[in-house]
């Protein structure tokens, strides 16, 4: 059982750890100042081709709640996202969305009752501040429009995953990213033309990017984000996510030549830190419950043979 459980923590941490790549294969691949057509990419073809495989549709209660989930974790997460990314410091940036398990752990217990817990708050506090020692810088004048789209962002984000949570999906993970990336990608594909106009030519590079972020950035991310969204608490799902930053900088420091101080290196350990004490604190949640269910089991046991004598 305990294999079984850190195999789904696992999976889970595939998928910030290639939401980690983004900001390089952005910056080193794809066309500058495309936000969104970078967030129609990302999410448009990837979703077809998902559907093809899958070939089902939402059944008639689905339509709806496919489309608001295609909102809020494609339509509007990825052009916010992008769009703070272009407007403000990418340390700034980075931090704001660290703030996505607070995030999560808020509407979660407005949406759907979970109770976060001391423990699991400490750790996110933790995580949070790890990332602002790797990736904070001063950030100057601070772009007002920037401002909100990052916190657009972990909004948006943060109120479609607890969502996946509320409502049991009554497909498979594969089939239900289909949905979501399909309808997002359909929002975004006239706005992305009316703004930003018809897409550049692509070289090598640019279509390599976009491969990537489609299929492991993408599809296969989003796969597993949701499959540890049904399988453990919201709250511990996000905090997996600040594996993010993490692998972020470490490619900065391997791949650009980038240098990590004692700053850097000791926000490494602070968010690592926050994960592996925010998956503690889920463990003995559960085994409390465990502990709780067996003792009113025999509670009542031992009611019912007092009665009988």
């Amino acid at each position: 059982m305990e294999t079984i459980r850190w195999r789904a923590y696992l999976l889970t941490a595939f998928a910030p750890a290639a939401w980690g790549t983004t900001y390089l294969v952005t910056e080193r691949l794809l066309p500058p100042d495309r936000p969104l057509l970078s967030a129609t990419l990302r999410a448009l073809p990837t979703g077809l081709v998902l559907l093809a495989v899958t070939r089902r549709l939402p059944s008639r209660e689905w339509w709806w709640r496919a489309f608001l989930l295609g909102l809020c974790n494609i339509g509007m997460f990825f052009p916010l996202l992008f769009l703070a990314a272009y407007r403000l410091p990418g340390g700034l940036a980075s931090t704001l969305q660290a703030t996505s398990p607070l995030a999560v752990m808020a509407f979660a217990a407005l949406v759907i009752g979970e109770r976060a817990g001391r423990i699991r708050l400490a750790a996110a506090g933790v995580g949070i501040a790890g990332v602002a020692l790797l990736v904070l810088r001063s950030p100057g004048h601070l772009d007002t429009l920037g401002l909100l789209a990052a916190f657009g962002s972990v909004v948006v984000s943060a109120l479609g995953f607890v969502l996946v949570k509320r409502w049991t999906p009554p497909v498979d993970m594969l089939t239900l990213v289909s949905w979501q990336l399909v309808a997002g990608g359909l929002v975004l594909l006239p706005v992305t033309l009316l703004v930003e106009g018809p897409p550049p030519h692509l070289d090598t590079p640019a279509v390599g990017g976009y491969l990537w972020l489609m299929t492991a950035g993408t599809g296969v991310a989003y796969w597993c984000w949701f499959t540890g969204l049904r399988a453990m608490p919201a709250g511990a799902v996000s905090l997996i996510g600040l594996i993010n930053p993490v692998v972020g900088t470490g490619l900065g420091v391997i791949v650009a030549g980038e240098a990590l101080g004692w700053t850097q290196a000791a926000g490494m350990v602070l968010v690592l830190g926050g994960v592996v004490a925010g998956q503690t604190s889920v463990s003995g949640e559960r085994a409390n419950r465990k502990i709780s269910e067996e003792r009113r089991h025999v509670s009542s046991r031992s009611g019912e043979m007092c009665g009988a004598a």
